[in-house]
């Protein structure tokens, strides 16, 4: 099993300078239950289906199964997720040793701006980089399926 173990965090500070990549992604769920999540998302050019289990106790970690599809596959499948989309721009920022991603969100969610980085154990050290505020890892309003239906907006 893809164990995928990231810590999220707001973003407080000027990140855009800092990156070396971005692209649009629009994504909606099929199925958004706490146990197990089905994503289908559209980045640039590209279509992915996603599959995650539940997180950990701690939010830290949780099985991630990930195909990429084709642009046309991904438009089709999209028409079959519950209602609300996620809207927004990742941004790639390097820090240290990792890739940060930087997602600006539009939309209902307009005014959220959240970074993830992913680790290779619980443990794992990282630099910090300004932008970064409060740590948010395993608060469920900041998941991508609660935001579609709990939007930023409505808090």
């Amino acid at each position: 099993m893809a164990q995928e173990i990231e810590r999220k965090f707001l973003v407080t500070g000027e990140f855009k300078s800092k990156a070396y990549s971005y692209s649009r992604i629009t994504q909606g769920y099929i199925c958004s239950e706490k146990e197990r999540t089905v994503r289908i998302r559209i980045r640039g050019e590209q279509g992915y289906l996603t599959i995650k289990g539940i997180s950990s106790q701690s939010g830290l970690s949780r099985y991630e199964w990930e195909k990429e599809i084709s642009l046309k596959e991904a438009q089709e499948l999209l028409l079959l997720c519950q209602p609300g989309v996620i809207d927004k721009m990742r941004y790639l920022v390097k820090a240290g040793n990792h890739i940060f991603e930087v997602d600006e969100f539009f939309g209902e969610n307009e005014g959220l701006i959240m970074a993830e980085v992913e680790l290779s154990s619980d443990e794992e050290s990282f630099v910090h980089p300004d932008f970064l505020g409060e740590e948010v890892t395993g608060d469920i309003r900041y998941y991508n399926s609660q935001l579609m239906k709990h939007p930023f907006s409505t808090w």
